[in-house]
Protein backbone atom coordinates (compact mmCIF):
# COMPACT_ATOMS: atom_id res chain seq x y z
CA UNK A 1 0.00 0.00 0.00
CA UNK A 2 1.33 3.53 -1.04
CA UNK A 3 1.37 6.64 0.77
CA UNK A 4 -1.54 7.81 -0.35
CA UNK A 5 -3.78 4.96 -0.06
CA UNK A 6 -2.59 4.50 3.48
CA UNK A 7 -3.61 7.80 4.48
CA UNK A 8 -7.00 7.20 2.74
CA UNK A 9 -7.69 4.43 4.84
CA UNK A 10 -6.71 5.75 8.39
CA UNK A 11 -9.00 8.92 7.07
CA UNK A 12 -11.23 6.77 6.17
CA UNK A 13 -11.28 4.72 9.97
CA UNK A 14 -10.80 8.53 11.58
CA UNK A 15 -13.52 9.93 10.40
CA UNK A 16 -16.05 7.25 11.36
CA UNK A 17 -15.39 8.03 14.80
CA UNK A 18 -18.06 10.82 15.44
CA UNK A 19 -15.72 13.32 17.92
CA UNK A 20 -17.14 15.90 18.28
CA UNK A 21 -16.58 18.25 21.11
CA UNK A 22 -19.65 17.45 23.03
CA UNK A 23 -18.67 13.96 22.75
CA UNK A 24 -16.01 11.05 23.94
CA UNK A 25 -13.25 10.86 21.71
CA UNK A 26 -11.77 7.72 23.50
CA UNK A 27 -12.30 5.20 21.13
CA UNK A 28 -10.44 7.30 18.49
CA UNK A 29 -7.49 7.99 21.21
CA UNK A 30 -7.60 4.01 21.89
CA UNK A 31 -7.67 3.08 17.91
CA UNK A 32 -5.02 5.53 17.32
CA UNK A 33 -2.88 4.21 20.09
CA UNK A 34 -3.10 0.31 19.30
CA UNK A 35 -1.91 1.22 15.98
CA UNK A 36 0.96 3.26 17.42
CA UNK A 37 2.26 0.62 19.81
CA UNK A 38 3.54 -2.38 17.40
CA UNK A 39 5.62 0.10 15.65
CA UNK A 40 7.35 0.90 19.19
CA UNK A 41 5.87 4.27 19.97
CA UNK A 42 6.03 5.05 23.64
CA UNK A 43 2.12 6.99 24.16
CA UNK A 44 1.08 8.86 27.08
CA UNK A 45 -2.46 9.33 27.42
CA UNK A 46 -3.90 12.29 29.44
CA UNK A 47 -6.93 14.19 30.47
CA UNK A 48 -8.57 16.01 32.96
CA UNK A 49 -12.04 15.14 31.94
CA UNK A 50 -14.08 11.55 31.44
CA UNK A 51 -14.64 10.13 28.56
CA UNK A 52 -11.86 12.65 26.25
CA UNK A 53 -8.69 12.49 26.00
CA UNK A 54 -5.01 13.30 24.54
CA UNK A 55 -2.36 11.03 23.28
CA UNK A 56 1.46 11.81 22.99
CA UNK A 57 3.73 9.35 20.98
CA UNK A 58 7.32 8.80 20.39
CA UNK A 59 9.13 7.12 18.19
CA UNK A 60 12.88 7.49 18.20
CA UNK A 61 15.47 7.45 20.95
CA UNK A 62 14.56 9.16 24.24
CA UNK A 63 16.81 12.33 23.65
CA UNK A 64 15.72 16.33 23.75
CA UNK A 65 14.86 17.38 20.31
CA UNK A 66 13.25 16.28 17.67
CA UNK A 67 9.76 17.06 16.11
CA UNK A 68 6.42 17.41 17.59
CA UNK A 69 3.62 16.65 14.71
CA UNK A 70 0.39 17.88 16.25
CA UNK A 71 -3.52 18.02 15.36
CA UNK A 72 -6.67 17.61 17.24
CA UNK A 73 -9.17 15.16 17.14
CA UNK A 74 -12.34 17.09 17.97
CA UNK A 75 -14.46 18.16 15.17
CA UNK A 76 -17.34 21.18 14.84
CA UNK A 77 -21.33 19.67 15.07
CA UNK A 78 -22.86 18.46 12.02
CA UNK A 79 -26.57 19.57 13.36
CA UNK A 80 -28.56 21.54 11.19
CA UNK A 81 -25.90 21.44 8.13
CA UNK A 82 -27.17 20.23 4.80
CA UNK A 83 -24.50 17.34 4.23
CA UNK A 84 -24.82 15.92 0.53
CA UNK A 85 -23.81 12.34 2.14
CA UNK A 86 -22.97 10.89 5.55
CA UNK A 87 -20.43 13.36 7.14
CA UNK A 88 -18.78 10.49 9.15
CA UNK A 89 -18.51 8.43 6.13
CA UNK A 90 -15.38 9.65 3.72
CA UNK A 91 -16.96 9.89 0.16
CA UNK A 92 -14.82 10.95 -2.52
CA UNK A 93 -15.21 12.55 -5.86
CA UNK A 94 -13.48 14.33 -8.43
CA UNK A 95 -10.10 14.32 -6.57
CA UNK A 96 -12.40 16.11 -3.18
CA UNK A 97 -12.26 13.66 -0.05
CA UNK A 98 -15.16 14.41 1.65
CA UNK A 99 -16.71 14.12 5.91
CA UNK A 100 -16.31 16.08 8.73
CA UNK A 101 -12.81 16.81 9.73
CA UNK A 102 -11.15 15.66 6.52
CA UNK A 103 -9.92 19.54 6.52
CA UNK A 104 -9.72 20.69 9.85
CA UNK A 105 -8.03 18.51 10.81
CA UNK A 106 -8.34 14.35 10.51
CA UNK A 107 -6.54 14.99 6.58
CA UNK A 108 -3.16 15.79 8.57
CA UNK A 109 -3.05 13.57 11.54
CA UNK A 110 -4.08 10.85 8.83
CA UNK A 111 -0.69 11.89 6.97
CA UNK A 112 1.35 11.75 10.07
CA UNK A 113 -0.21 8.08 10.80
CA UNK A 114 0.67 6.33 7.71
CA UNK A 115 4.38 7.86 7.89
CA UNK A 116 4.71 6.18 11.35
CA UNK A 117 6.10 3.40 10.24
CA UNK A 118 8.58 4.72 8.13
CA UNK A 119 9.94 6.80 10.94
CA UNK A 120 9.89 3.69 13.11
CA UNK A 121 11.89 1.82 10.75
CA UNK A 122 14.11 4.97 10.03
CA UNK A 123 17.60 5.76 11.94
CA UNK A 124 16.63 8.45 13.94
CA UNK A 125 18.76 10.44 16.04
CA UNK A 126 15.86 12.74 17.45
CA UNK A 127 12.49 11.47 18.10
CA UNK A 128 9.52 12.26 16.36
CA UNK A 129 6.66 12.92 18.50
CA UNK A 130 2.95 13.01 17.54
CA UNK A 131 0.45 14.91 19.95
CA UNK A 132 -3.52 14.31 19.16
CA UNK A 133 -5.39 16.41 21.52
CA UNK A 134 -9.28 17.07 22.23
CA UNK A 135 -11.81 19.72 22.93
CA UNK A 136 -9.35 22.40 20.49
CA UNK A 137 -12.46 23.79 18.86
CA UNK A 138 -14.11 24.85 22.43
CA UNK A 139 -11.06 26.85 23.85
CA UNK A 140 -7.63 24.11 23.54
CA UNK A 141 -8.77 22.40 26.45
CA UNK A 142 -7.28 19.54 25.58
CA UNK A 143 -3.69 21.05 24.59
CA UNK A 144 -3.47 22.80 27.90
CA UNK A 145 -3.59 19.67 29.72
CA UNK A 146 -0.60 17.67 27.40
CA UNK A 147 1.86 20.89 26.75
CA UNK A 148 1.48 21.30 31.15
CA UNK A 149 2.20 17.52 31.20
CA UNK A 150 4.90 17.59 28.49
CA UNK A 151 6.58 20.31 30.50
CA UNK A 152 6.07 18.91 33.74
CA UNK A 153 7.58 15.27 32.07
CA UNK A 154 11.48 17.35 31.73
CA UNK A 155 10.38 16.87 27.81
CA UNK A 156 12.27 19.28 25.34
CA UNK A 157 10.99 18.87 21.89
CA UNK A 158 13.07 21.28 19.43
CA UNK A 159 10.16 21.97 17.47
CA UNK A 160 6.07 21.46 16.68
CA UNK A 161 4.56 21.60 13.49
CA UNK A 162 0.60 22.03 14.18
CA UNK A 163 -1.17 20.65 10.83
CA UNK A 164 -4.12 23.52 10.80
CA UNK A 165 -5.48 23.60 7.20
CA UNK A 166 -3.11 26.75 5.45
CA UNK A 167 -3.73 25.21 1.86
CA UNK A 168 0.19 23.56 2.69
CA UNK A 169 1.47 27.95 3.69
CA UNK A 170 3.98 27.87 6.13
CA UNK A 171 1.91 29.99 9.17
CA UNK A 172 4.19 31.42 11.24
CA UNK A 173 2.02 33.59 13.53
CA UNK A 174 -1.57 34.28 14.22
CA UNK A 175 -4.02 36.25 16.73
CA UNK A 176 -4.90 34.93 20.18
CA UNK A 177 -8.25 34.04 20.83
CA UNK A 178 -10.12 35.49 23.84
CA UNK A 179 -13.89 33.88 24.72
CA UNK A 180 -15.66 35.37 27.77
CA UNK A 181 -19.89 35.07 28.85
CA UNK A 182 -21.03 37.35 31.31
CA UNK A 183 -23.88 36.86 33.55
CA UNK A 184 -26.33 40.17 34.87
CA UNK A 185 -28.63 39.21 37.45
CA UNK A 186 -31.53 41.30 38.55
CA UNK A 187 -34.80 41.51 40.20
CA UNK A 188 -37.94 40.75 37.68
CA UNK A 189 -41.12 42.13 38.00
CA UNK A 190 -44.14 43.69 36.01
CA UNK A 191 -43.12 45.90 33.36
CA UNK A 192 -45.55 48.59 35.03
CA UNK A 193 -43.75 49.42 37.84
CA UNK A 194 -40.10 49.63 36.86
CA UNK A 195 -38.83 51.41 40.27
CA UNK A 196 -39.07 47.76 41.90
CA UNK A 197 -37.42 45.63 39.98
CA UNK A 198 -33.61 45.90 38.64
CA UNK A 199 -33.19 45.15 34.33
CA UNK A 200 -30.62 42.94 34.05
CA UNK A 201 -30.87 43.63 30.34
CA UNK A 202 -30.57 47.01 29.90
CA UNK A 203 -27.37 47.13 32.18
CA UNK A 204 -26.21 43.96 30.15
CA UNK A 205 -27.19 46.59 27.01
CA UNK A 206 -24.84 48.99 28.22
CA UNK A 207 -21.93 46.35 29.23
CA UNK A 208 -22.45 46.01 25.41
CA UNK A 209 -22.35 49.76 24.60
CA UNK A 210 -19.43 49.87 26.44
CA UNK A 211 -17.64 47.26 24.70
CA UNK A 212 -18.49 49.11 21.39
CA UNK A 213 -16.28 51.85 22.30
CA UNK A 214 -13.57 50.46 23.43
CA UNK A 215 -13.21 48.30 20.03
CA UNK A 216 -13.44 51.93 18.32
CA UNK A 217 -9.48 52.44 19.73
CA UNK A 218 -8.33 49.33 19.15
CA UNK A 219 -7.14 50.03 14.70
CA UNK A 220 -5.23 53.09 16.59
CA UNK A 221 -2.77 49.97 18.71
CA UNK A 222 -2.07 47.93 15.41
CA UNK A 223 1.78 47.92 15.04
CA UNK A 224 3.15 49.29 12.30
CA UNK A 225 3.37 46.86 9.28
CA UNK A 226 0.92 44.65 10.83
CA UNK A 227 0.21 41.68 8.42
CA UNK A 228 -2.48 40.57 9.68
CA UNK A 229 -6.42 40.61 8.21
CA UNK A 230 -7.95 43.17 9.27
CA UNK A 231 -4.32 44.53 11.05
CA UNK A 232 -6.04 44.86 14.18
CA UNK A 233 -6.89 43.09 17.75
CA UNK A 234 -10.55 42.49 16.68
CA UNK A 235 -13.65 42.52 19.28
CA UNK A 236 -17.16 40.77 18.78
CA UNK A 237 -19.95 40.70 20.75
CA UNK A 238 -21.73 37.26 19.78
CA UNK A 239 -24.36 36.56 21.99
CA UNK A 240 -27.22 37.97 23.68
CA UNK A 241 -29.76 36.19 26.02
CA UNK A 242 -32.41 37.61 27.75
CA UNK A 243 -36.33 38.33 28.57
CA UNK A 244 -39.20 35.68 28.85
CA UNK A 245 -41.97 38.32 27.69
CA UNK A 246 -42.81 42.08 26.38
CA UNK A 247 -44.54 42.57 30.11
CA UNK A 248 -42.32 41.32 32.33
CA UNK A 249 -38.59 43.08 33.53
CA UNK A 250 -35.62 40.56 32.70
CA UNK A 251 -33.86 39.44 35.96
CA UNK A 252 -31.58 37.73 33.63
CA UNK A 253 -29.43 38.28 30.92
CA UNK A 254 -26.29 36.99 29.92
CA UNK A 255 -23.14 38.35 26.92
CA UNK A 256 -21.38 35.91 24.83
CA UNK A 257 -18.44 38.21 23.56
CA UNK A 258 -14.43 37.56 22.00
CA UNK A 259 -11.32 39.29 21.31
CA UNK A 260 -8.72 38.18 19.06
CA UNK A 261 -5.60 40.17 19.93
CA UNK A 262 -2.27 41.02 18.25
CA UNK A 263 -0.53 41.59 21.36
CA UNK A 264 -0.79 41.58 25.26
CA UNK A 265 -0.80 44.41 25.01
CA UNK A 266 -4.16 44.90 23.57
CA UNK A 267 -6.01 41.93 25.39
CA UNK A 268 -4.96 43.70 29.00
CA UNK A 269 -6.58 47.10 27.41
CA UNK A 270 -9.59 45.55 26.79
CA UNK A 271 -10.04 43.83 30.47
CA UNK A 272 -9.03 46.80 32.19
CA UNK A 273 -11.46 49.50 30.76
CA UNK A 274 -14.60 46.93 30.64
CA UNK A 275 -13.92 45.55 34.07
CA UNK A 276 -13.57 49.42 35.36
CA UNK A 277 -16.63 50.41 34.44
CA UNK A 278 -18.48 47.21 35.47
CA UNK A 279 -16.79 47.57 38.97
CA UNK A 280 -17.29 51.10 38.99
CA UNK A 281 -20.51 51.65 37.17
CA UNK A 282 -23.15 49.03 36.78
CA UNK A 283 -22.57 47.01 39.40
CA UNK A 284 -23.13 49.92 42.12
CA UNK A 285 -26.13 51.30 40.41
CA UNK A 286 -27.47 47.58 40.25
CA UNK A 287 -26.58 47.48 43.90
CA UNK A 288 -27.90 50.63 44.98
CA UNK A 289 -31.46 49.10 43.94
CA UNK A 290 -31.16 45.75 45.00
CA UNK A 291 -27.98 43.82 47.33
CA UNK A 292 -29.41 40.76 45.59
CA UNK A 293 -28.47 42.17 41.80
CA UNK A 294 -24.63 41.35 40.51
CA UNK A 295 -22.37 41.03 37.40
CA UNK A 296 -20.18 37.42 37.27
CA UNK A 297 -18.14 36.69 34.38
CA UNK A 298 -19.08 32.30 34.14
CA UNK A 299 -17.11 31.83 31.49
CA UNK A 300 -13.26 32.81 30.47
CA UNK A 301 -11.07 30.98 27.62
CA UNK A 302 -7.87 32.65 26.54
CA UNK A 303 -6.18 30.92 24.14
CA UNK A 304 -2.41 32.60 23.74
CA UNK A 305 -1.19 33.86 20.28
CA UNK A 306 1.94 32.78 17.91
CA UNK A 307 4.10 35.50 17.85
CA UNK A 308 6.49 35.73 14.93
CA UNK A 309 10.13 34.41 15.85
CA UNK A 310 12.82 35.42 12.95
CA UNK A 311 15.02 32.94 14.94
CA UNK A 312 12.30 29.97 14.43
CA UNK A 313 13.81 26.35 14.54
CA UNK A 314 9.95 25.71 13.75
CA UNK A 315 9.96 27.76 10.77
CA UNK A 316 13.81 27.13 9.20
CA UNK A 317 12.34 23.32 9.42
CA UNK A 318 9.28 23.63 7.47
CA UNK A 319 11.37 25.77 5.03
CA UNK A 320 13.54 23.32 4.71
CA UNK A 321 10.90 19.85 4.23
CA UNK A 322 9.07 21.97 1.93
CA UNK A 323 10.97 24.14 0.19
CA UNK A 324 8.99 27.18 0.59
CA UNK A 325 10.40 30.43 1.87
CA UNK A 326 7.49 32.32 2.44
CA UNK A 327 5.90 32.46 5.71
CA UNK A 328 2.51 34.50 6.77
CA UNK A 329 0.26 34.89 9.53
CA UNK A 330 -3.40 34.30 10.09
CA UNK A 331 -6.14 35.83 12.28
CA UNK A 332 -7.80 32.70 13.11
CA UNK A 333 -6.45 30.88 16.75
CA UNK A 334 -4.79 27.47 16.90
CA UNK A 335 -2.64 25.17 19.63
CA UNK A 336 0.57 26.42 18.44
CA UNK A 337 0.71 29.76 20.75
CA UNK A 338 0.42 26.92 24.10
CA UNK A 339 3.51 24.79 22.79
CA UNK A 340 5.80 28.22 22.02
CA UNK A 341 4.43 29.03 25.73
CA UNK A 342 5.76 25.59 26.60
CA UNK A 343 8.85 26.60 25.61
CA UNK A 344 8.59 25.07 22.06
CA UNK A 345 9.14 26.30 18.84
CA UNK A 346 5.87 26.50 16.26
CA UNK A 347 4.66 26.81 13.22
CA UNK A 348 1.60 26.08 11.47
CA UNK A 349 1.60 24.24 8.00
CA UNK A 350 -1.33 21.61 7.03
CA UNK A 351 -3.37 20.52 4.33
CA UNK A 352 -7.06 21.90 2.95
CA UNK A 353 -8.15 25.63 3.30
CA UNK A 354 -9.30 27.36 6.33
CA UNK A 355 -12.39 27.90 4.02
CA UNK A 356 -13.54 24.50 3.99
CA UNK A 357 -13.33 23.99 7.30
CA UNK A 358 -16.77 24.04 9.29
CA UNK A 359 -18.80 23.98 6.73
CA UNK A 360 -21.09 21.62 5.48
CA UNK A 361 -19.57 18.88 2.93
CA UNK A 362 -16.27 19.93 4.23
CA UNK A 363 -13.49 18.66 2.65
CA UNK A 364 -9.48 18.23 1.51
CA UNK A 365 -8.14 17.64 -1.67
CA UNK A 366 -5.92 14.73 -2.57
CA UNK A 367 -3.48 16.93 -3.86
CA UNK A 368 -3.34 18.87 -0.80
CA UNK A 369 -2.56 15.44 1.19
CA UNK A 370 -0.37 14.72 -1.43
CA UNK A 371 1.88 17.50 -0.64
CA UNK A 372 1.70 16.98 2.83
CA UNK A 373 3.08 13.71 2.56
CA UNK A 374 5.81 14.73 0.91
CA UNK A 375 6.62 17.23 3.63
CA UNK A 376 6.13 14.58 6.00
CA UNK A 377 8.01 11.71 3.91
CA UNK A 378 11.10 14.54 4.52
CA UNK A 379 10.92 14.33 8.51
CA UNK A 380 13.46 10.97 8.80
CA UNK A 381 15.78 12.71 6.64
CA UNK A 382 15.78 15.63 9.01
CA UNK A 383 15.84 13.44 12.02
CA UNK A 384 18.40 10.97 10.96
Amino acid sequence: MDRMEKTLDILERLIAFPTISSESNRDCIDWIADYLKPLGARCQITSDTEGKANIFATIGPDVDGGLILSGHLDVVPVAGQNWSSDPFILREDAGLLYGRGTCDMKGFIAACLALAPEFAAADLSRPVHFAFTYDEEVGCLGARVLVDEMVKAGLKPGAAIIGEPTSMRIIEGHKGCCEYTTEFTGVEGHSSLPDLGVNALEYATRYVTRLMEIRQDLPDFAPVGSRFDPPHTTLQVCELHSGVAHNVIPNKAAVGWEMRPIQQSDRDYVRDQIDAFTRDVLLPEMKAKSPLADIQEVFASEVAGLEPDPQSEAVAIVRALTGGNETDVVSFGTEAGLFQQGGVSAVICGPGSIEQAHKPDEYVSRDQLAACLDMLGRVAGQLA
